[in-house]
């Protein structure tokens, strides 16, 4: 009987399955956050740019806001990271602040427009 410890290989790729589980409740987390000054969750306002999942279920998100000068520029990404942390199986998050492309309203979802009576 061999009492070496196991030899630690490049972790095996997340199934498609996973993968969409993942997603489903990342997107849940992100649209529990809200801009403080508009009423709809960051999600359905366009402020979520990007969302990667490594393999090692390692998040990475870029996010705007809807002006550079906002408020809650300190806060809101530590809010992104809090919600996303909720999710038991995420190991590391990373919530990076860019403003390129600058946000503008044709970013926002028909939801969130309906809910601002934008249409």
């Amino acid at each position: 009987m061999d009492d070496a410890a196991p030899i630690d290989g490049p972790t095996p790729p997340l199934s498609q399955a996973e993968l969409d589980r993942l997603t489903d409740q990342l997107i849940e987390k992100l649209k529990s956050v809200y801009d403080p000054e508009i009423p709809v969750d960051i999600y359905e306002l366009g402020l979520i740019y990007k969302v990667d999942v490594s393999d090692d279920k390692d998040v990475a998100i870029d996010m705007t806001l809807t002006a550079p000068g906002c408020p809650v520029a300190g806060e809101m990404p530590g809010w992104v990271e809090g919600a996303v942390r909720e999710i038991p199986e995420i190991r590391n998050i990373t919530v990076e602040l860019v403003f390129d492309p600058p946000w503008d309203s044709s970013r926002m979802s028909d939801e969130a427009k309906l809910q601002l009576n934008m249409f």
